[in-house]
């Protein structure tokens, strides 16, 4: 028997507390019986103090695990935990009644795997995180040639879709994946040869292999998105390390997969 609707893990690192303090508000706005995890990577237990109360369980790893491997830390408790599972970001917040329409939805679809909703930035201007399975060429050209990259960028990040209606994406953003937690016995959870960057991709398409998973409307959140690898040059280098494992993993050139996947994507949300 599960004993919560939702679990939802936080990673944690030299976090800003009030940013972080918004998304555990957030959470906290819910009525699903749920259990948060704050999970710090941070080199010293400063942020304990944001635990609220027994619905949240602070973690301190007392090291820098990244990105996947210590949401993994939850992800493998909610397999028995837990109905459904949110890897959340530490700079996203959201509204009431935003878990329960998620929740409502997936129970009503059995076929969904994972659900991610609308991403704004707080000025409410949309964040165009649904993209297709990427192509070494895609990465290449969007950190280090940006320019003329209009055209192309527009067609990987489906900003002709509208953002507007329902959709079945293989590559869906990190930053919220609501996650069917019986998917993740199928599938198993996120790669941790993968510090952080690009796990999200690799996540959402193994469950993308068994379930659909959706990008969904009707539920919005926001998001203050740092990009923090255009800015840091360390972690440029934990992206560039992460895309070398994914395409090592899934294909460098050759993935009929990648192919036939994004081609449906293209046919049935690009095309009119």
């Amino acid at each position: 028997m599960k004993k919560y609707d939702l679990t939802v893990s936080i990673v944690l690192f030299k976090s800003n507390p009030d940013i972080v303090g918004q998304a555990i508000e957030s959470v906290y706005k819910s009525k699903l019986n749920f259990k948060l995890y704050l999970i710090d990577n941070s080199p010293t237990d400063e942020l304990k103090s944001l635990k609220k109360d027994e619905r949240t369980e602070y973690i301190f790893n007392n090291k820098n695990l990244g990105f996947g491997k210590a949401h993994n830390i939850s992800l493998k408790k909610a397999i028995t935990e837990s109905h459904y599972h949110l890897v959340l970001n530490p700079d996203i917040y959201f509204g009431e009644n935003v878990l329960e329409d998620l929740f409502k939805y997936m129970e009503e679809n059995k076929s969904v795997g994972q659900v991610m909703p609308k991403i704004l930035y707080p000025d409410g201007t949309v964040q165009h995180l649904c993209k297709l399975l990427p192509t070494p060429v895609d990465l290449i050209l969007r950190r280090f040639f940006p320019w003329g990259m209009q055209e192309r960028n527009k067609r990987y990040e489906l900003i002709d879709s509208g953002y507007n209606k329902i959709m079945n994406i293989a590559y869906l953003s990190g930053c919220f994946m609501f996650i069917r937690s019986e998917s993740l016995k199928t599938v198993g959870l996120f790669d941790e040869a993968i510090f952080m960057y690009i796990e999200d991709a690799d996540l959402t398409r193994r469950i993308h292999q068994h379930y659909q998973t959706i990008f969904y409307p009707h539920v919005q959140v926001y998001h203050y998105y740092a990009k923090g690898s255009y800015k840091n040059f360390k972690l440029m280098l934990y992206n560039i390390h992460g895309a070398f494992i994914y395409f090592t993993k899934w294909g460098w050139v050759f993935d009929r997969e990648r192919r036939k996947i994004n081609q449906r994507i293209v046919n049935e949300y690009l095309i009119n």
